[in-house]
């Protein structure tokens, strides 16, 4: 069983993080990991406290010799703005944070100490547990990657493009958007929203390569891999909404056009057994199972609701109306959902790999994945 703990305040010391149940063997590359978590931290729009932090990660155990050794992997991000002790008490609590509702349920008399753990800087501890688990999954040629498809109203048109051209093509974007007459678009929607005082919310999509059939399960329903995910996802700062493949836009279209017709060719999709489908709606998953395809999972992300121009609140001690407090924010945050989006389906699908090919190193985790894959193509 994989899992993982985070703890630590927005402005605290650090940020610390355990990954319990990572097999060993894994050849750990501090470099990427450090890179996964500057990824987090760039993407036009982004606020003031990017040009504070440099996000690096400090391995505590569970590391010898730069290879996991079976034991938790506990680590930390240090947070160069350290000043928890004298931030100012927060009492105009400000609407679509955690603000009022934390404040009520663990009888606080300011929002200070909500606000703290309830801020999006908690995620680095996420991008950096899941860069652990695309590592695992990269032994196997698993590979998970994001890209924008709409900020506001200004929508992507990826329709012509193979996933690997998308893959490549977000790379190069300072907003990881793939349609490059989009993203122009979307960087001049920014900067209006900029500067009037407000935000902007999108879309992404994140997409995991070379996935097998097989993870996850019909039979219960806490054991389904698009639960799984759907959790994972709706748990990420900010996100109001999941969808798998095109259950976006399924509702709209009739039965014969929302499913994946199905195919066979002892040439193609070796980890599916040959079985391949040449449209992707379901976006890799049927009856809560990958069925070999790219899993495809879209999240969409509210406009950040901390604003330069401020929404009307109650003071929290003087029950008086108030501007919300303001504290330092992004404009738009959305390539950076992404990133944690990836950290996120990394780790849920390497806890699946390793409920499904059990072991304790890597080695036999991929002794079992490959007579697996093996035993499909001769189905």
């Amino acid at each position: 069983m994989l899992k993982f703990l985070s703890a630590g305040e927005s402005h605290g010391k650090c940020l610390t993080g355990i990954l319990d149940g990572f097999p060993a063997g894994v050849k750990i590359d501090t470099k990427f990991i450090n890179t996964e978590l500057a990824r987090r931290q760039s993407g036009f729009g982004r606020g003031g406290r990017m040009n504070i932090e440099c996000d690096k990660i400090t391995l505590n155990s569970g590391v010898r010799k730069k290879v996991s050794i079976g034991s938790p992997i506990s680590f930390c991000i240090r947070n160069k703005d350290f000043s928890i002790n004298s931030l100012r008490e927060i009492y105009d609590v400000r609407p679509g944070h955690a603000d009022l509702a934390g404040v009520l349920k663990y009888s606080m008399d300011n929002a200070r100490d909500i606000l703290e753990r309830a801020s999006a800087r908690e995620t680095a501890v996420r991008v950096a547990a899941g860069a652990f688990c695309k590592l695992l999954l990269s032994e196997l040629s698993i590979s998970v990657f994001s890209h924008v498809e709409c900020i506001g109203n200004i929508k992507a048109d990826c329709s012509k493009l193979t996933l690997e051209e998308i893959k490549e093509r977000q790379k190069i974007s300072p907003l990881r958007c793939a349609d490059l007459n989009a993203e122009k678009k979307m960087a001049e929607e920014i900067k209006k929203a900029s500067s009037s005082g407000d935000s902007l919310g999108g879309c992404c999509e994140i997409i995991a390569l070379n996935v097998p059939v097989g993870l996850g399960s019909h039979t219960q329903w806490d054991r389904k891999l698009d639960s799984a995910i759907a959790q994972a996802m709706m748990s990420i700062n900010a996100i109001k909404c999941v969808a798998i493949g095109n259950g976006d836009n399924s509702y709209r279209l009739k039965g014969s056009h929302a499913h994946d017709e199905i195919y066979f060719s002892k040439n193609n999709y070796p980890r599916a057994g040959g079985y391949h489908r040449k449209t992707n709606n379901a976006g890799g998953i049927e009856g809560g199972i990958s069925n070999g395809e790219p899993i495809s999972v879209k999240i969409f992300m509210k406009p950040i609701p901390t604003l330069a121009k401020p929404l009307n609140t109650i003071n929290i001690k003087t029950h008086k109306s108030a501007k919300a407090s303001k504290e330092r924010s992004d404009c738009c945050a959305v390539p950076s959902a992404g990133i944690i989006g990836e950290s996120m389906l990394s780790f849920v699908l390497a806890g699946e790999i390793i409920k499904k090919f059990g072991g304790d190193s890597i080695g036999e985790i991929k002794n079992n994945f490959n007579e697996y894959v093996t035993r499909l193509g001769d189905r």
